[in-house]
């Protein structure tokens, strides 16, 4: 396996956590007062758009040519570190 297919597999486990904690932050906004249940449900919809654009980049890396993946890797690293910031920040409000 060469780096990109390791890199790639590293980053869709990365995504299929993000999706679990995207589904636990679902789970405790139903549970939320009506007020609190619209403002995390807002929060919960920005996650996934964030969670989409990381998708979007790993699959921009996973077609990309040996050559190019090396500098899609960096818009893609920086989309998949906006969102697990957005994610913990969102985990710490829910609490």
């Amino acid at each position: 396996m060469n780096n990109r297919d390791e890199y790639v597999n590293k980053m869709k486990a990365k995504l299929d956590q993000w999706n679990a904690d995207i589904e636990k932050l679902e789970a405790q906004a139903k549970e939320a007062g009506a007020d609190m249940r619209i403002e995390h449900e807002q929060e919960i919809k920005a996650l996934k758009a964030q969670r989409d654009e990381a998708a979007k980049k790993l699959e921009e890396l996973q077609s990309a040519g040996e050559d190019a993946w090396q500098d899609i890797k960096s818009g893609a690293e920086s989309a998949w570190d906006s969102l697990d910031s957005a994610l913990n920040s969102a985990t710490k409000r829910f609490q």
